[in-house]
């Protein structure tokens, strides 16, 4: 019965899960993980370092995750934001700036999402113990 309830709380729990495939994709500077939600739904997102300030700037219609790397390699969301169509890159930098106050090590993108209601429930699922993510309003 503990490990049925162990593993209950194992799959409410965010987590980033490394892409095996996306490995062979390292050479051509694709770099490729998901995060898979509180629900369990898996989301596939770019990696970006903070000095890759074109993609992080240039997201539109996405969601941008802050996280950080710890030593060990294991990654946290600090904070998540769903970002419409009509963003425009002072407000991504804003954005950024506070991603790198909080710690952040890499920005990951997810780019999948059909539309800002698909795109905000996506940042709740990711965004641990339920708290209320940043969210931006479509134009």
């Amino acid at each position: 019965m503990q490990s049925l309830l162990e593993e209950r709380m194992v799959s409410a729990m965010v987590r980033e899960e490394r892409l095996k495939a996306a490995s062979g994709l390292r050479h051509i500077g694709l770099l490729l993980t998901s995060w898979r939600g509180r629900s369990g739904q898996r989301y596939v997102v770019g990696v970006h370092s903070l000095s890759d300030e074109a993609s992080v700037l240039g997201a539109t219609e996405a969601i941008m995750l802050a996280v950080r790397r710890m030593p060990g390699g294991d990654a946290r969301i600090l904070e998540a934001v769903a970002i419409g169509a009509s963003e425009c890159e002072a407000r991504n930098a804003e954005w950024l700036a506070r991603a790198r106050d909080l710690g952040a090590t890499e920005i990951h993108i997810h780019r999948l999402a059909d539309d800002a209601g698909e795109r905000e429930a996506i940042v709740r699922d990711l965004m641990r113990g339920g708290r209320r993510p940043r969210q931006r309003s479509e134009v």
